[in-house]
């Protein structure tokens, strides 16, 4: 059953609709726009690739024979052919019928190594992650979520059916983005490279070590890492400091979007996360992190993110610059009982920083003030500054 999403993409204007495979963008599209009632390009299909890439002109005369009345012209996977791109531009600029056009894509990497023409600003530009918590409403089960992920095509299956379509994932993502798109030269490191991203999730970064494990050179690391972001896999969270000089300098973090796509490409689809443990916080942490940058794209879209640790090891689980308002600090604990000593480190460095807002967003399940910390039972909180 198809869920209403947050997104709420413009019907007015031509836009890019980008995000990483089974997120729902055709679902989205069709629920917003009835593919059939359009014209519909799914470049996927490998006859209709062939055939544009062939004529990318060809666009033109269908775009012509359109009746009137028939508003959207809607392209798949658009990194297909980036070829289009040049025609879409010249149909948006010169001609007198005015379409309206919406693209997708699964990658940015191949539109943006081709040098590709993205319309210089005449689109907008949106991106869609799996469901939120928000948009799944009573459906939502946190344990589920920490196992499973959030993929809108999960939610139909048994659980036995799941390790079979996150395993099946991996390996389309491995075939079909990486392999077919020839963004790697060999695929064996990259594939042992993924498995030790994903074993790393929401961890620091630490290129040598990762190198040492993959058989890789650090610029080769880099540049997997580039891959993953480029195909929306998941997002770097870099260092906080005031100076933007000094931020590039420390070690970021990388996240995956999605707890399932991660669990899928470390191999332990098959390890429950059991609560107390330090596996289970990880997730915790992860699904939170992600939550809170996924909503903010859909309504925030000028916060910044970042994460922050002292020379002395305290350590800040992710950081919101916002606009004209207070930086927001935001701990992370899947505790049921956040307890004054969980957040002293947390307050101390809060307090010497100076203008900030200082939450946690935890299992508690009432909201209670410890301190100068607000603890927030974590859909409350999460709801409350980015939804």
């Amino acid at each position: 059953m198809y869920k209403k999403r947050l997104l709420a993409p413009s019907r007015n204007h031509s836009y890019f609709l980008f995000g990483a495979r089974g997120t729902g963008k055709s679902a989205l599209l069709e629920a917003l726009y009835h593919l059939d009632e359009n014209l519909y390009i799914n470049l996927l299909d490998p006859l209709e690739e062939a055939r544009f890439s062939r004529n990318p002109n060809e666009l033109i005369d269908l775009v012509d024979a359109m009746p009137e009345r028939t508003e959207y012209v809607i392209i798949d996977e658009i990194q297909k052919v980036p070829a289009l791109l040049d025609v879409i531009h010249l149909l948006i600029e010169n001609r007198k019928s005015k379409k309206i056009f919406i693209l997708t894509g699964s990658s940015a990497r191949k539109l943006k190594l081709g040098g590709a023409n993205l319309l210089a600003g005449r689109a907008f530009v949106y991106h869609l992650f799996p469901f939120s918590f928000v948009e799944l409403k009573n459906s939502f089960n946190l344990e589920s979520a920490l196992s499973w992920g959030m993929l809108p095509g999960l939610f139909s299956l048994q659980e036995n059916e799941k390790i079979k379509f996150l395993q099946a994932y991996a390996q389309t993502y491995i075939r079909e983005e990486i392999w077919a798109e020839q963004l790697v030269r060999k695929l064996d490191p990259f594939r042992r490279f993924l498995e030790v991203a994903a074993q790393t999730n929401g961890k620091i970064i630490n290129y040598l070590n990762i190198s040492r494990d993959v058989g890789a050179d650090d610029k080769t690391i880099k540049n997997y890492y580039t891959i993953l972001e480029d195909t929306l896999l998941g997002f770097m969270l870099e260092p906080f400091h005031h100076s933007f000089r000094k931020r590039l300098k420390l070690s970021p973090k990388f996240y995956f979007i999605d707890a399932g796509i991660a669990r899928a490409l470390s191999r332990t689809l098959s390890l429950k996360p059991l609560r107390s443990t330090s596996y289970y916080g990880d997730l915790f942490k992860q699904f939170i992190v992600a939550e809170c940058i996924k909503l903010a794209s859909y309504s925030r879209p000028e916060y910044r993110f970042s994460w922050l640790m002292t020379e002395s090891g305290v350590e800040v689980d992710l950081i919101t610059e916002r606009p004209g308002e207070k930086i927001l600090f935001i701990e992370i604990k899947s505790s049921k009982a956040v307890r004054q000593e969980d957040l002293a480190s947390f307050q101390r460095l809060t307090h010497e920083f100076g203008e900030c807002e200082a939450v946690c967003f935890s299992c508690d399940p009432r909201e209670k003030k410890i301190g100068s910390v607000t603890v927030y039972p974590w859909a409350k909180g999460i709801k409350h500054f980015f939804g």
